[in-house]
């Protein structure tokens, strides 16, 4: 695998597609979902909400993998145009060393900053102090800029794994899957993209994009003004599952 993340290549293509059954088909994985989280909140729980409270509203999280890139700056335009909150699992070093102003606006837009390792290695292939470098790197360098640490990661390809779990916990990381994918690496088709998107969502969701791509910028406003008609309100993934709050180590996957 190429180190660089653009473009992806068909082998990765390829595993993305296999990648959330060949990691979780063993049954040694523990997964929680969002809105499972939220129902079994404490009473004394501390979770931020967003413009809305999910155990009464439908609503989805919006989320983009591998950024900062070019167009980041415009998909935050829209963002901000339509109001919408999003989450944001950033690539260390191609990226975040690359294009931190837009970071620190991610920060002040009220988007949720996220972790998606340092050079996108597989973790469950790497011993683990690779994996724990992969992840504190990046930690380090968005803390840098935003003054705060990440509290959520999203592993690369969804591959995770006991070791990995237990190194998230330790740097206080709960870990971000997702239900709904348009497959974006592999077409620049903004239409497919968001009818793949729009095809998929449904209540309490994680919707996972790259904003490193062609076709998916300009994907985001169709996707946006046809889930709000179909009475969805968009928030940040620790919105989603709010009072409840992101527990480390844990692996939530709608």
């Amino acid at each position: 695998m190429p180190r660089k993340m653009s473009p992806f290549g068909t082998g990765l293509a390829a595993a993305l597609v296999t990648a959330l059954t060949l990691t979780l088909s063993g049954c040694s994985m523990q997964t929680t979902a969002p809105g499972s989280a939220r129902r079994d909140a404490a009473s004394d729980a501390k979770g931020s909400f967003g413009q809305v409270d999910c155990r009464k509203a439908k609503c989805i999280a919006l989320t983009f993998d591998a950024g900062p890139a070019k167009d980041t700056p415009r998909l935050l335009d829209i963002l901000k145009e339509k109001k919408v909150p999003a989450t944001f699992f950033l690539l260390g070093r191609d990226h975040v060393l690359k294009h931190p102003d837009t970071v620190r606006r991610i920060e002040a837009e009220g988007h949720e900053v996220a972790n998606h390792t340092w050079t996108h290695e597989i973790l469950t292939d790497r011993k683990p102090g690779e994996i724990r470098a992969e992840l504190e790197k990046t930690q380090l360098a968005i803390e840098k800029i935003t003054g705060k640490k990440p509290r959520l990661m999203r592993p690369p390809q969804g591959r995770t794994d006991d070791t990995v779990s237990g190194i998230c916990k330790e740097l206080g990381l709960s870990q971000i899957l997702w239900s709904a994918t348009a497959k974006d690496y592999s077409t620049n088709d903004s239409a497919l993209i968001r009818k793949r998107i729009l095809d998929q969502a449904g209540k309490d969701g994680v919707i996972l994009l790259h904003d490193i791509y062609k076709g998916t910028v300009p994907a985001v406003p169709g996707i946006i003004d046809t889930l709000r008609k179909r009475g969805y309100t968009f928030v940040t993934v620790p919105q989603l599952m709010a009072p409840a709050e992101p527990e480390p180590g844990t692996v939530y996957r709608p």
